[in-house]
């Protein structure tokens, strides 16, 4: 069985190999290592290898690990990747550093008016569904390229997202479907990353610069497509088969 240090290190080394193969600098790719369903122990045990940038799903359990890595003086920089319930809004801006998740314009109103409280300003990602899923969260985006009334409505929710003066959009997101073949994501990816470079040309002046896509089953054909934050936690905590 592998240890902790060899899972990383082999993750880390994967994502290097990727983005060469790519033709990309290894460093323009960031691991978000996912701790959701990990003791606090095992992220300190990942931090003490180097990691600094960890993701989870749920606000309560990744606030209690957030709070207590606060107190313990632990520099981690922490990613929502989960959905995020509008209930929830105020305590992902008070806990959270990122938020990838947003789908939509009122959960954007509500993480707005809670950064505004407390005087920050919220880097997020917009989450799009480019595979067309019903089980996945997500804007409508599986037919962007063909469908002109979806493209208007993306482009009108950008808008109001970029209006809002206390969020920070910086790209987007999205889950691929799973399958068995890592190659059968790639259109996935593929579309994710055209659909940014269309918003870039529709909305220059914003910064869309991270593609937030890729995950332990598919995250080198994630890396080829441009993903620049990859969301890998079953590699590197648990032992490979």
């Amino acid at each position: 069985m592998s240890s902790l240090a060899d899972r990383y290190s082999h993750t880390l080394d994967r994502i290097a190999s990727a983005a060469r193969r790519a033709g990309r600098n290894p460093e323009s790719v960031k691991l978000v290592a996912v701790s959701k369903g990990r003791a606090l122990a095992d992220v300190y045990d990942l931090h003490a290898l180097g990691q600094r940038d960890f993701g989870e799903n749920r606000a309560e359990e990744g606030g209690d690990k957030i709070n207590a890595a606060r107190r313990d003086h632990k520099m981690i920089t922490w990613h929502m990747i989960g959905h995020v319930q509008r209930r929830k809004a105020r305590d992902v801006v008070a806990d959270f550093d990122w938020v990838h998740s947003v789908d939509g314009v009122p959960l954007s109103e509500r993480l707005n008016r809670a950064a505004g409280e407390i005087g920050r300003r919220l880097p997020i990602l917009l989450e799009c569904n480019v595979s067309g899923e019903e089980s996945k969260y997500g804007l409508a985006a599986h037919r962007w390229d063909s469908d002109p009334a979806q493209w208007e409505a993306l482009c009108a929710i950008v808008g109001s997202i970029l209006a809002q003066p206390n969020l920070r959009l910086r790209g987007l997101m999205t889950m691929a479907p799973i399958v068995p073949d890592p190659e059968l994501a790639r259109p996935v990816f593929r579309s994710l990353r055209a659909l940014r470079d269309r918003f870039a040309a529709q909305f220059p002046s914003a910064e869309w610069g991270e593609l937030s896509m890729g995950m332990t089953d598919d995250f080198e054909v994630a890396i080829e497509e441009g993903a620049t934050l990859v969301r890998i936690g079953r590699a590197i905590f648990q032992p490979q088969e």
